[in-house]
This record gives C-alpha cells, structure tokens and sequence, in this order.
C-alpha cells in the first residue's frame, strides 16, 4: 500500500501548550485542506490494506487497487475515488453488500464487483448507496452474479453510467433483484449501461426528475419498469428477449421518445394508469406471444404480442410511433380515453387495434391521423391523407372478444351477414375507434 507522503502531514502532533493547540489548529487544517489529493495503491487481493486505506483516506483521495481478488463487504464513508485497474475483483463472498456508499461524492470506477448475498428482504446488493450517498458516480463496472446490481436508496443526484450487469442466473426470475434499483431519488441519470439476467433491467420507485437513456437491456422480466415516479424522461433505450420492454405503471408526466423494443415477449410498451405522458417516436418491433400457458394445443386469449397495451391512461400524447409485425398493434381498455393518437405507423399486425369498450374514440389530431397497412382507401386530392376514414373493428370484432367460443361461426351466413349490414348501414355501426383522416403513407422512423 502506498501511503501519503511525508509533506502531507495531517494536524495529528504530538502534545502542545493548550493555547498553542488553540493557535495552530486553525492554521494546520488550513494547510491540511490545501493539500492535493493523495493516492493509496493497494497490492492485489490485499483485503486488510485496502480497508485500513479506507479508513485512513483523506476526503477526495484516490484509492486504486492493483489486480486480484478482493473479498471484503465495504463501506465508504468519505467523498473519494474508488477506483480499480484492469482485472481489481471486489468479491462479496455471499455475505451482504459488497460496497456500501455512505458519504457524498464518492466515485466507484472501473471494478469487477460480484458474489452479493441474496437476501431479498436485506437489500443484498453488489453496489449499495444510502441517503449520504448524493451525487455519486458509478463508472464503468462490470457487475455479476450479485441479488441487486446497484441500489439507489434516497440519494439524490446519483450518476450510473457505462456498467455492464449481470444478475445472478442460477436464482428464479422472481428470486433476483433488479439490475439498476432506483428508490426515492430525485436527478439522477441511468445511461448506457447493458443489463441482462436480472428480474427487471432498471426499476424505478417514487422517484423524480431522473434520465434513463441509451441503456441495452436483455433477456429479463421487464427492460424498465416504472412506480409511482414522475416527471421522468425514457430515451433511446433499446430491449430485446424481456417479457415486457417498458412498464409504465402508476406514473404522470413521463416523457418516453426514441426507444425500441425488438422480439420483446407480451408487451413492448405496457401502460398502467399512466396520466399527462408523452410516448413519441418509440419503436416496437415483433412482438412474440407469451409461452406461459398453452391448453388443449390452444394459446389462452389474453397471451397475444401487443405493440402498445393501454389501461386506465388517460391524457397522453401518443404520436410518431411504429408499431410492427406483432398479434396485436394496440390495446385499449379499462377506460383509457382521452388520449392523443396520431401520427403512428401500425403496419402488418395481425390485428393492428383491440378496443371492447363502447366510446367512441377519435385518432387524428388536427387533420393528421395514423397510417395503417390495411388501410383501403383512396386520396383524389392527393394531400396524403386518405378520403375514407378508417375503422379498424366491428360489433363482429367485439363479439369475438368476449366470447372467443363464437369464432367457431366466423365464416357462418350469419356472421357474414352482420358484418354487411354494419358496412352497408352505419346506422347499426357500433361504437369505436375511428381514423378520420388517415395517413397514406407510413411517417418512416428510421431502421435501426
């Protein structure tokens, strides 16, 4: 371990004269203060040392650690910089949290932190920051096979940046912690981290005014997951192989722009009591059903890929999207009205709107609808915007809904019979979504 060097004295001396002591401590942790900031190499593996470092560090040290393994379970106390060279392993030997941040302005940079307990009720994590622990910054890690990734709890202002996590394989999916676990936090940034094998990639509880952005999250339950948080902004994030890829549940004032959901399973975008939200310009691709429940060699209703799934929302702008290639494009129900739809693409879903409820719901916006790859329509005046309005479902639809049995008659006279009288006569047209000005072509967001 390198210590300070000789020049950084600190005011510890031996006995003075008691006013002598008066005189000098002013002028000595004046001195202290201006001294540069030292830094403390630990030996690799040399547990002790690095703990005794710890201890002894100045506020804005740097504590670097050589390559080995580690095993200890720390807690920093004072602002400094951890930081590890290549191959530096923080192993938490199964026991707790690895690293505990107890003091403002701590850096934790560039280490291999693994091996948490997995005591649920415990909070077991590889990285835990306590309400001390404001405007920490936890660079470039890689984390695994640890309960919870990173725990922010109550500190405001934490920046989590460029970590790779991994959570612990061998537990059940509802046995795991969360990758990036934000709780109570106000103005904190999640960005370009990748989170794999964890319960949900970043969830995110009574928290306000933070950024997630430009994280990859794979193959877990849901990519990012949303509670009673507001005033949050969701972008450019990317997730695959998760069974929903944005739950956005219990929120208000969200602004979700630029993200894509990619072979998602279930939902790519899940809205539950979601109230004055922007979703615009997200990219939701392939939709798989869920694979959970199969009867008899039938999928049980209620399994289809959806696009978008909207329950009890109200007040959102929804615009700009793309919606593709799943079961279902949008799903509406439990009274999400008043909404703002418009310039979204719904192309080649199988069934690109499922709305059982009986108001009427308009999806334009000032003369500006959606494009839907069904659509059959003309536009004379060549404005792009077709001449036709577009009614994606029918008192047929509805039917089918409720009583999945009836399919059984889909292609009966009767059947058939109906679904004339519906087109032939709007008087007996049934209440629904309506396009009154649909787009002829598809606003084209970008391939990725």
């Amino acid at each position: 371990m390198t210590l300070r060097p000789a020049s950084d004295m600190t005011p510890s001396r031996p006995a003075v004269g008691g006013w002598r002591r008066l005189c000098l401590a002013p002028l000595l942790a004046c001195l202290a203060g201006s001294l540069p900031a030292a830094q403390w190499v630990i030996p690799g593996g040399d547990a002790a040392a690095l703990e005794a470092a710890l201890q002894d560090a100045a506020p804005g040290d740097t504590v670097l650690l050589d390559p080995g393994t580690f095993t200890v379970n720390l807690r920093v106390d004072r602002p400094l910089v951890l930081e590890g060279r290549p191959g530096a392993v923080l192993d938490g030997d199964r026991r707790g949290r690895v690293v505990t941040i107890a003091a403002p302005e701590v850096t934790l940079r560039g280490l291999e932190i693994r091996r948490s307990g997995i005591d649920l009720t415990a909070m077991d994590a590889g990285v835990f920051v306590e309400r001390a622990g404001a405007g920490a910054r936890i660079l470039d890690n890689t984390l695994a096979r640890s309960l919870f990734g990173i725990w922010v709890d109550g500190a405001p202002g934490v920046l989590v940046r460029g970590n790779r996590i991994q959570g612990e394989p061998e537990l059940r999916s509802q046995d795991r912690g969360n990758g990036i676990h934000l709780f109570n936090t106000r103005d904190s940034r999640v960005e370009g981290n990748e989170i794999w094998e964890a319960r949900d990639g970043i969830y995110i509880d009574n928290s306000a005014d933070c950024i997630l952005e430009r994280n990859r999250i794979h193959h877990l339950r849901y990519g990012i997951h949303y509670m009673y948080s507001h005033d949050n902004t969701v972008r450019d994030n990317l997730t695959w192989e998760t069974r929903t890829g944005y739950a956005l549940m219990q929120s208000r004032s969200l602004t979700v722009t630029g993200n894509r959901s990619e072979g998602d399973t279930n939902y790519g975008i899940l809205m539950n009591f979601i109230t004055y939200s922007e979703i615009a310009g997200n990219r939701v691709q392939s939709v798989a059903r869920g694979q959970a429940y199969i009867t008899g060699g039938s999928d049980v209703p209620g399994a289809e890929g959806k696009g978008i799934f909207i329950y009890n929302s109200l007040y959102n702008e929804i615009r700009n999207n793309r919606f593709a290639d799943g079961d279902i494009g949008i799903h509406l129900t439990a009274g999400s009205e008043d909404n703002h739809l418009y310039g979204n693409d719904f192309v080649n879903n199988r069934v690109q709107v499922k709305y059982v409820a009986s108001r009427e719901q308009e999806w334009s916006h000032e003369g500006h609808g959606n494009f839907w790859s069904d659509y059959l329509g003309w536009d004379l005046d060549a404005d792009g915007v077709g001449d036709r309005h577009y009614e994606p479902n029918d008192a047929v639809d509805k039917l089918l809904w409720k009583y999945p049995l009836a399919r059984l008659l889909m292609n009966s006279p009767a059947v058939q019979a109906l679904r004339w009288v519906q087109r032939e006569f709007p008087v007996f047209r049934s209440p629904g979504v309506r396009d009154s000005h649909p787009l002829m072509m598809p606003a084209g967001l970008p391939e990725h």
